[in-house]
């Protein structure tokens, strides 16, 4: 919560791209022996690191959104 009494909105959207990471790097490695499916992406998973891109990029919203908190509290 912000001093203010709303949300801050880093953790909604920390915590959407963190299951959404999860999800695609899930995919990534399920679908890893797959040679024909990443044909086109010079054999790379691109699933699995857009995975991993999107799950950082969450924990880092969610990680500013705990410290915003502390710091105000």
């Amino acid at each position: 919560m912000s001093a203010d009494g709303g949300l801050d909105l880093r953790y909604p959207i920390g915590v959407l791209f963190v299951v959404l990471g999860l999800l695609l790097a899930l995919f990534g490695i399920a679908t890893a022996g797959n040679a024909a499916m990443y044909e086109r992406a010079g054999a790379v998973n691109v699933n699995l690191w857009w995975g991993v891109v999107m799950f950082l990029f969450g924990a880092g919203m969610w990680a500013l959104a705990a410290r915003a908190a502390r710091s105000a509290g």
